[in-house]
């Protein structure tokens, strides 16, 4: 095949770090995936540094053992693990808002490591009941064990569910989880207290 040159090989073999770490963030975390130009840029980020920390561990490998020589593929082995690692260090960083707290802190920005305000809110008060506001007027209470990263994608996971006002839906009493689409809910409320003394009427 015509792309299969060597040139085209040795280049992709060398961003293959890169890619790998990308995928690893990606993986970890709610951020959109950019595109294809992005992605490049991402990978030869985590590329140059991953590569620079291989050619760190050989030159110390150098020091401790002189003339040794690492086999074939150990150095690309190397910058891949590095890469994860960084990876998975830029995940937590993101997932737990690490950076943008400490620049918040200084009044260096406002904004949050967080893809959107909704995934936000979530993260920010892990601890809370939640009233979700459906359509039609309906109200349902509970614990949220698992919800969407996007307003509009996938769906909620709310334990002790109960309907609330007089608009009933049935009977929760043996329901162990209900399942409701993100689509359906047009306001979330966060309750500091598993109390429904402020939110009933």
């Amino acid at each position: 095949m015509s792309w299969a040159t060597s040139e085209v090989v040795t280049v992709l073999t060398f961003l293959l770090p890169g890619f790998v770490g990308a995928a690893v963030f990606y993986a970890l975390t709610s951020h959109p995936r950019p595109g294809e130009f992005d992605r490049v840029v991402q990978a030869l980020v985590f590329t140059t540094v991953a590569q620079a920390m291989a050619w760190a561990a050989q030159w110390i490998v150098s020091l401790r053992w002189p003339g040794y020589e690492w086999p074939a593929g150990l150095e690309l082995s190397v910058a891949t693990a590095s890469a994860v690692s960084m990876a998975l260090l830029a995940a937590y960083v993101a997932n737990h808002d690490t950076t943008h707290r400490l620049l918040r802190y200084i009044g260096a920005t406002r904004e949050t490591s967080y893809p959107s305000e909704w995934y936000s809110a979530f993260a920010e008060y892990p601890d809370c009941y939640i009233v979700l506001h459906l359509r039609g007027n309906r109200r349902l209470y509970g614990w949220p064990e698992e919800w969407p990263s996007r307003a509009q994608e996938g769906h909620f996971r709310i334990a002790e569910a109960e309907w609330l006002g007089d608009g009933q839906q049935g009977d929760m009493t043996e329901t162990v989880v209900v399942l409701v689409p993100a689509a359906e809910v047009e306001m979330v409320q966060f309750l500091r207290v598993p109390s429904l003394a402020n939110v009933e009427g």
